[in-house]
């Protein structure tokens, strides 16, 4: 219940508005968040480099109003791209692509999403392609297809809660790509997704074991293990000893201001470890989605509302 109240109040405009002139409320987000500029954000991602880690910038955002609007997304991470491949951070990037278009519709969407990617593989940087709600999910598979018929540097995200996650990573393995499995952030009805934390972790740990199984290894499918559920992180490993596969055909993947314990435990044992770091003044929507991951969330920013 918790988890579709922060959910449905990070889609309120007014409070939106409300938080990005509150300090408390900026203060707690800026756990989550590396900072409103890009300047913050390639600080953050150059001291994770120096401790061994990779990142991926998201210059939040989602939904535009206008196609102007996309447009003007597109220059935005082209301007990121470039700051990534002059500063010679290991980053990639990621985005939604709503960010870009997505509800003006597919065939508005492609040219844009279009556009960013061949930039990318220009300047040698990979993207990752975030999942939004059930209603796009369809429409961003659409699109991630199409550009796999033309470029390779890219990673789409799927969630273990959604019941057709399997058959959406099946065709993915095929096709010999990458995914970042996550869980889910969203309110989805039952119709369609797991609602309980037991279906979703199990579903998880079969989605991994479905990404790490032999035959898949020699398609060249690269799995991103993104999750700070250190059962599912431990059963992973457990997976990958098994079938004795080198560390450096996956990565594990995480949040930025989330686990750090476990970002530094993975990568001091040798695994390769990204996180995702976002920035940007557009970053309440995200804000509420993390605070409704966790209860102990919430505790932090009523006392950050209180003043304790």
């Amino acid at each position: 219940m918790l988890r579709r109240i922060f959910i449905a109040l990070s889609q309120s405009e007014t409070l939106r508005r409300f938080a990005v002139r509150f300090g408390p409320a900026r203060r707690m987000a800026r756990r989550f968040i590396a900072g409103e500029t890009l300047d913050e954000a390639i600080a953050v991602v150059r001291e994770l480099n120096q401790h061994g880690i990779l990142a991926t910038l998201d210059h939040l955002g989602e939904n535009v109003a206008t196609e102007a609007d996309a447009e003007r997304s597109v220059g935005e991470y082209q301007d990121l791209l470039h700051r990534i491949a002059a500063e010679q951070v290991q980053s990639t990037i990621s985005g939604k692509l709503t960010h870009v278009g997505l509800h003006f519709g597919e065939e508005f969407c492609l040219d844009p999403a279009r556009a960013i990617v061949q930039t990318a593989k220009a300047l040698g940087i990979g993207v990752e392609i975030d999942i939004e709600g059930s209603e796009y999910t369809q429409m961003t598979l659409n699109i991630f297809h199409c550009l796999l018929n033309e470029y390779q540097n890219l990673r789409l995200a799927l969630q273990s809660y959604l019941f057709r996650t399997e058959r959406d990573l099946e065709e993915l393995i095929r096709r010999g790509t990458s995914v970042r499995l996550c869980k889910g952030a969203y309110d989805e009805p039952a119709t369609i997704a797991w609602r309980e934390k037991e279906g979703v972790d199990a579903s998880y740990a079969r989605l991994v074991d479905l990404m790490f199984s032999e035959q898949v290894r020699k398609s060249g499918f690269y799995p991103a293990v993104a999750t700070h559920d250190h059962k599912l992180i431990l059963h992973a490993e457990r997976v990958v000893a098994e079938l004795d596969a080198s560390k450096d055909q996956f990565e594990f993947q995480m949040l930025h201001g989330v686990r750090r314990d476990w970002q530094q435990r993975l990568t001091r044992d040798g695994y390769r470890v990204r996180v995702y770091v976002p920035y940007g003044t557009r970053w309440y929507p995200y804000f509420m989605r993390r605070l409704a991951e966790r209860p102990a969330n919430v505790l932090l920013m009523a006392r950050a509302f209180l003043g304790k």
